[in-house]
């Protein structure tokens, strides 16, 4: 049986102080065929940085 996966888009802003915890959250999940796809609109906190960790 094929699995067929899934795009999960995550808008942030100014949310570093959470992002981490967002990620783990999915990572944790038990289906695991699915990409996520961040998209930063402009922050200005350290959210860049505090996702730099899992660009592919």
């Amino acid at each position: 049986m094929r699995h067929t996966g899934f795009s999960i888009i995550m808008p942030t802003y100014n949310q570093a102080a959470f992002i981490r915890r967002a990620i783990a959250s999915l990572q944790r999940q038990t289906y695991s065929e699915w990409e996520l796809i961040i998209v930063n609109d402009g922050s200005t906190d350290d959210t860049e940085l505090y996702i730099s960790d899992y660009l592919h």
